[in-house]
């Protein structure tokens, strides 16, 4: 049965490998220009930057004419925006915008970094505050930043600036679209045409390639393969903690529990899909696997053959240098791995309490006791000899040796030092202590 899970989850990771590197561009009819559609979905994240970062590099290598990039997103992260912001505005060949669903918050600005924007019926833009991680509205110092921004954008290509900034700054007041003071501004397809933040209304993609003069221009699309649809997923700010807990967490039930099973392969499975996430979208290479796998190693000898902390530290170390390494944020990963950390600790102590050691830890931690309820005795306390005298053997500084009843005990003095020969009574016995007091002839009458 171990074999057999090996086995599986060693197919998984292959056909993740394989996946990865299956093409992702499909072609339809046409000649003379190129152009490519890129989908610009769901959340804005690093995920997503590294697609369209790769995607951009396909479409200039296949000598792409335009790029249109097709938002439908509700917005996302303002550092992943900000890239994926320069990426268009920095393009060689045109570039067009083309708002099929959404593009709100983050979306709304990249949009407007496009050379040109145009609209479906029904779609809409706008509404781009920036929200802190608690879901209000961000510090003065991050909307300020955040505005500039939007204003920059929309002055790229000779926008009203003031529609733009209602979109992120509820104090603009522009009642005749619906952002009266303490609303933000969301364009409509139609009223996006009046303000100039669009170019053009189109029904679909036909209408889009005749406004821009290339209907006979052969069509390219970039799609999302499977491994990237992982990457999106796994690089996830929120994903991240969550992967590194169940990881840790796993791997730390596996020390725990017999055999290798269930907790070690969702650990070693969470952990590989970080790492593997996070090479696909381009943020790390093979030398953090390397580097993650010399870490295990060395946690394992440390476990197994101690060496005073020295490999346990070291492998630690490289395991989390692994995944800083392998991270886009430092900052996002540090907090992550507190998270994960704080989270297996809890977990460690309730199993220890509850289940106790049973897998590999047993091998080398000491579990076993002796109690007096299982007829262990540490030490026996003479209480009979309490009462007696005896001769001091060897002075006692405060500690001796003493002989009491003909036998030779240890014996610590009650006060301080007593010669040799000297007589002695016992006065307590307590388990191997024995306390004796100088007596003389003088008490020994009126005793």
């Amino acid at each position: 049965m171990k074999k057999v899970r090996i086995t599986f989850f060693g197919f998984l990771i292959c056909l993740s490998f394989l996946l990865a590197f299956l093409p992702a561009a499909t072609e339809s009819g046409g000649d003379g220009e190129i152009v490519y559609f890129i989908p610009v979905e769901q959340a804005v994240e690093r995920g997503l930057e590294a697609f369209l970062n790769r995607s951009v590099d396909t479409a200039l290598e296949e000598g792409a004419d335009h790029l249109v990039f097709e938002v439908n997103t509700p917005g996302g992260f303002v550092d992943a925006a900000g890239d994926i912001a320069g990426l268009i505005r920095n393009s060689p060949i045109p570039t067009t915008a083309f708002v099929v669903g959404e593009a709100m918050s983050a979306g709304a600005y990249i949009s407007l970094n496009a050379d040109e924007i145009v609209m479906v019926p029904g779609s809409e833009m706008g509404s781009a505050q920036v929200i802190d991680g608690s879901g209000t509205a961000a510090d003065d110092k991050a909307q300020s930043a955040w505005l500039a921004r939007m204003r920059s954008a929309a002055e790229l290509n000779d926008r009203d600036p003031q529609f733009a900034l209602a979109m992120a700054d509820p104090r603009i007041d522009l009642p005749q679209y619906g952002a009266a003071e303490g609303d933000l501004l969301t364009l409509t397809a139609s009223e996006a045409l009046e303000t100039e933040y669009a170019e053009a209304i189109v029904s679909d993609r036909d209408e889009l390639l005749e406004y821009l003069g290339m209907e006979n221009a052969q069509i390219r699309e970039m799609e999302v393969s499977f491994a990237e649809q992982i990457a999106r997923f796994v690089t996830h700010p929120i994903v991240i903690p969550i992967l590194l807990s169940i990881g840790s967490m796993g791997l730390v039930l596996e020390l725990y529990s017999p055999g290798f099973g269930i907790p070690g392969i969702m650990g070693a499975s969470a952990l590989f899909l970080y790492f593997f996430g996070h090479m696909v979208a381009g943020f790390a290479g093979w030398e953090t696997f390397i580097l993650f796998g010399v870490g295990a190693v060395l946690l394992l000898i440390e476990i197994f053959v101690p060496g005073f902390g020295i490999f346990g530290i070291i492998g630690i170390g490289a395991m989390v240098g692994s995944m800083v390494m392998a991270s886009y944020s430092t900052v996002n990963i540090l907090l992550s791995l507190l998270i994960a950390a704080v989270l297996t600790i809890i977990m460690s102590v309730v199993v220890f309490k509850y289940i106790g050691y049973r897998g590999p830890l047993k091998r080398v931690i000491l579990t076993d006791s002796t109690r007096t309820e299982e007829g262990y005795i540490s030490s026996v306390t003479r209480s009979e000899i309490v009462g007696k005298t005896g001769e001091v053997l060897t002075a006692l500084r405060p500690s001796g040796t003493a002989l009491v009843d003909g036998e030779r005990l240890d014996v610590v003095s009650e006060g301080g030092y007593i010669e040799q020969g000297s007589k002695v009574k016992v006065i307590t016995a307590a388990g191997s202590r024995i306390v004796v007091r100088e007596v003389n002839e003088q008490s020994e009458e009126q005793n």
